[in-house]
């Protein structure tokens, strides 16, 4: 009759009992079977532990001397809460964020294609322009790069906001390439010059590496408020997502005109 049977006075299906060698076997099956999946959990929360430390890393580089202190670290004036660097008029009603790391060649695809838009906006009070900084690029230079460039940002940033897209410009325009050394302080202190960085708090800031720790902080206070990319660019909160406005030659300019 097969393996299941009519069972006439329920109107149903019913199972045979099976024999004991049979359901021995199934309770072995089943033990495996539990066994494994127990296993797989437990290997998948160790390789999810194992990306997060690696991503950690990612982030936060090799700590300096500093970070082993117990003091808190130093705070550039005139930043916003989540550490952006603002230049253009503050009574500006469109305010544009870019969230960049130094070393990401994208991010300088996307400066290239829109510094001067970005520097027209400020100029004429159209706009006022966030620039968050932040630093998970370590590991693509042998000399910590990009927490480096991060921290001169800080540097030029509080000194003076009026001449800091022309720095953010010539950094991008002397970019080094992944994998290299990177610029050396030195180059960094003389790029600040040609910006008109003449002081020498300036260069002092940036060869103390003076807010190393205070741009980690906000790198992993950014990542972990969900940017996932960089370059990350906001019109007044909203994100720009079409590849042709961040990339293409003027590309914000049609956004930043629409949200005025």
């Amino acid at each position: 009759m097969g393996e299941h049977t009519v069972n006439t006075t329920q109107g149903g299906w019913s199972t045979p009992p099976q024999d004991p060698e049979r359901a021995a076997h199934n309770r072995k099956v089943l033990i495996a079977l539990v066994a494994g999946a127990l296993l797989f959990v437990a290997v998948s929360a160790i390789s999810v532990g194992i990306v997060a430390q690696d991503l950690s890393k990612d982030v936060v580089g090799t700590a300096t001397a500093a970070q082993h202190t117990s003091q808190l670290p130093s705070v550039p004036a005139g930043v916003t809460d989540s550490g952006a660097v603002r230049t253009g008029d503050p009574g500006a009603q469109v305010v544009v964020r870019v969230v960049a790391d130094l070393q990401c060649p994208a991010c300088q695809g996307f400066e290239q294609a829109n510094a001067k838009v970005l520097e027209d906006a400020a100029a004429t009070g159209a706009a006022i322009i966030e620039y968050n900084v932040i630093s998970f690029l370590d590991r693509a230079s042998t000399t910590q790069y990009s927490s480096r460039a991060g921290n001169a940002s800080y540097c030029v940033g509080e000194a003076d906001p009026s001449k800091y897209q022309a720095w953010f410009a010539m950094m991008f325009d002397q970019q080094p390439a992944e994998g290299g050394d990177g610029l050396t302080d030195g180059r960094l202190i003389e790029i600040a010059n040609e910006a008109g960085y003449t002081d020498p708090a300036v260069a002092q800031c940036i060869t103390d590496r003076k807010y190393d720790g205070y741009l980690r902080a906000k790198t992993q206070e950014i990542i972990a408020s969900g940017i996932r990319s960089t370059p990350s660019v906001f019109v007044n909160g909203e994100q720009v997502a079409d590849a042709e406005q961040l990339f293409a030659k003027d590309g914000l300019a049609p956004l930043i005109t629409a949200a005025r």
